[in-house]
């Protein structure tokens, strides 16, 4: 055939659309273009699919290659098409199962050697797709895992280029290659949980902090340096009920697009202190092209722990007011507004806590001097 179809899955962040990637071959001068609304990233996947295609021994037609990323007005981001790009050029002559394409999404990042690089964001991805109605999906061998925890999906980890269109019934043989392994720097130990049996005395601050996490109240400790304001607070997740099925998949998603590798679902309920120095992006999540979740709403079913908080700006503490109030923050950039969730307990510690200054007022004083 001329034409190849097949799906990818494009986030904006934690929504996830199915796009549809189409490959046409014309007689014309050789060239490869892709069209579609998408950024740089995407734009520069012709030289990696070409690369890739080639070093797997799937070379690309020598004809003129149009690819298009429906639909042509949702803008699209990142590397996580490469996969859905090859398989559709691919299969514009390679004999290959055009019904096994049409019901499977495509999620991966191609190396110039042709394996599949595992990239963030593979939860919500695989779960938009399951939402729309796609039950088989290939994703990066590393990212499998991740992948496996939506259910009613059937999930295959790729190593390569080759593994992926043996799936579509190409009749190939199978070359032995070493998976990427998700980087090193972005590997994060999971701490043990902090346990309210550690704390010796202090045993009005530990009768308040129970009926903090009974009734979902925020709190605000004052004290001096070395009271146990910081281990008292660091030991509330661990008294709060276990997450449910929905904020457990949500929290890991949110690690997901924070780029931290997901393998099981964590019923303890997040943890996150961010330095006094955070800018407020830091706090609420931004970015211009890939929206990232910032500590607000990693925090999102859990606790967001402001120590020294007179030490932040007034700016990042004015942030918190619409998160507290509606759950949810938003983040409008020019073209899409992405959603996030952010209903926490907020914990607020200061060294001193005068009769007639908070925290925040304290920041704005210092902000308008």
């Amino acid at each position: 055939m001329t034409v190849g179809r097949t799906w990818g899955v494009v986030l904006t962040g934690l929504h996830g659309d199915l796009v549809e990637v189409e490959a046409d071959l014309s007689n014309q001068t050789p060239n490869f273009t892709i069209i579609g609304l998408a950024d740089k990233a995407i734009g520069e996947a012709h030289q990696r699919v070409h690369n890739a295609c080639a070093n797997s021994e799937l070379p690309l037609p020598r004809r003129k290659l149009t690819v298009n990323l429906s639909p042509a007005n949702l803008p699209k981001h990142g590397s996580g098409l490469d996969l859905a790009i090859a398989v559709a050029a691919l299969a514009t002559e390679a004999r290959m199962d055009a019904s096994s394409m049409l019901a499977t999404a495509h999620i991966g990042e191609l190396g110039l050697d042709g394996r599949l690089r595992p990239v963030p964001g593979v939860l919500p991805a695989v779960a938009a797709a399951a939402r729309a109605g796609i039950r088989r999906v290939i994703v990066p061998f590393a990212n499998r895992a991740e992948a496996a925890l939506v259910p009613d999906v059937e999930v295959f980890g790729a190593v390569s280029l080759r593994d992926a269109v043996r799936r579509h019934g190409l009749d190939i043989d199978e070359i032995a290659l070493d998976p990427v392994p998700i980087p090193a720097g972005s590997v994060a130990a999971d701490d043990p949980i902090a346990d309210l049996e550690d704390v010796i005395g202090q045993r009005d601050a530990v009768d308040a902090l129970i009926v903090a996490a009974a009734g979902g109240h925020h709190v605000l400790m004052s004290g001096p340096p070395g009271a146990g304001k910081t281990m008292l607070a660091q030991r509330l997740p661990g008294i709060l009920p276990d997450l449910d099925d929905d904020a457990a998949v949500q929290a890991a998603a949110l690690r997901s697009l924070s780029g931290l590798p997901v393998s099981t679902l964590s019923r303890v309920p997040p943890f996150e202190a961010p330095h006094h120095s955070a800018s407020v992006a830091a706090l609420i999540g931004g970015g211009s092209r890939t929206v990232r979740p910032g500590a607000i709403a990693r925090a999102s079913g859990g606790v967001l722990f402001l120590d020294e908080a007179g030490e932040y700006g007034s700016h990042a503490l004015d942030a918190l007011r619409q998160p507290l109030e509606s759950g949810t923050i938003e983040i409008h950039r020019a073209g899409f507004r992405a959603v996030f969730p952010a209903r926490f307990q907020l914990v607020v510690l200061c060294v001193r806590l005068d009769s007639d200054q908070s925290p925040l007022i304290a920041a704005r004083r210092r902000g308008s001097s």
